[in-house]
C-alpha cells in the first residue's frame, strides 16, 4: 500500500522543512545520477537551500561549470539573441505602421481617402493644407524677390540694349506677381 498525497505548501516547522529538504535534495541528486547512468546524459542540478546554501550534481565525469558552459551555449537557450532579435521585429513592426500611417496621411494631403475622414478632421487637413500653402508661397516670393534684385543689379552694371533687354524682363517678373510691389 502507498503513501498518501502530500499537500504542497511551505512547511511552517523548519526542522521538519529541514528533513523534507534533505531527503527530497537527496533524492533529486540520486534520481540525476539514474538518468545520466542510464541514459548517457549530461546533467547539472543547482539547488539552493532556504537558508542560502548551495548543492550542486553534475554527472560525472563533467563538472558544474562546463554542462552550465554548454546549456548557454546551447541554440534554445540564447536568451539574449532571443531578445534583441524580438526587440527588432518589434522595432521593424513599428516602422511598418508607422510606414502606412504616414501612407494614408500623403494620400489624404493629394486628396484621396477622405471618405473615412470626419468633419473635424477634414477642417483640420484644410487648416494644415492652407498652412503648407501659405509656406510656398512665401518661398516663392522670396525666390522672386531674390531673382529680382539679382535684376536690378545687372541693370545698373550692363549698357544699352542689354539694358533694355533686362528691363523688359523686369517688367515681365511685376506682370507675373501682380500686386506684390
Amino acid at each position: 500500500m502507498g503513501r498518501g498525497k502530500v499537500e504542497l505548501k511551505k512547511i511552517e516547522n523548519p526542522t521538519n522543512r529541514q528533513v523534507t529538504f534533505s531527503k527530497r535534495r537527496m533524492g533529486l541528486l540520486k534520481k540525476a545520477n539514474e538518468l545520466a547512468i542510464l541514459c548517457d546524459a549530461q546533467i547539472g542540478v543547482i539547488i539552493f537551500s532556504g537558508t542560502g546554501k548551495m548543492y550542486e550534481y553534475s554527472s560525472p565525469p563533467w563538472r558544474i561549470a562546463n554542462t552550465f558552459d554548454r546549456y548557454l551555449k546551447a541554440p534554445s537557450t540564447r536568451f539574449e539573441e532571443m531578445d534583441v532579435q524580438q526587440k527588432i521585429i518589434h522595432e521593424m513592426t513599428r516602422m511598418k505602421d508607422e510606414n502606412n500611417r504616414l501612407r494614408i496621411i500623403m494620400r489624404q494631403y493629394m486628396g484621396d481617402d477622405l471618405a473615412s475622414l470626419t468633419l473635424q478632421d477634414v477642417s483640420n487637413l484644410e487648416q494644415q493644407i492652407e498652412f503648407s500653402l501659405y509656406k510656398v508661397r512665401l518661398r516663392k516670393q522670396q525666390l522672386l524677390d531674390q531673382h529680382l534684385l539679382e535684376m536690378h543689379h545687372r541693370e545698373m552694371h550692363i549698357p544699352g540694349e542689354q539694358n533694355n533687354y533686362l528691363c523688359h524682363m523686369v517688367s515681365h517678373m511685376y506682370k507675373l506677381s501682380p500686386g506684390l510691389y
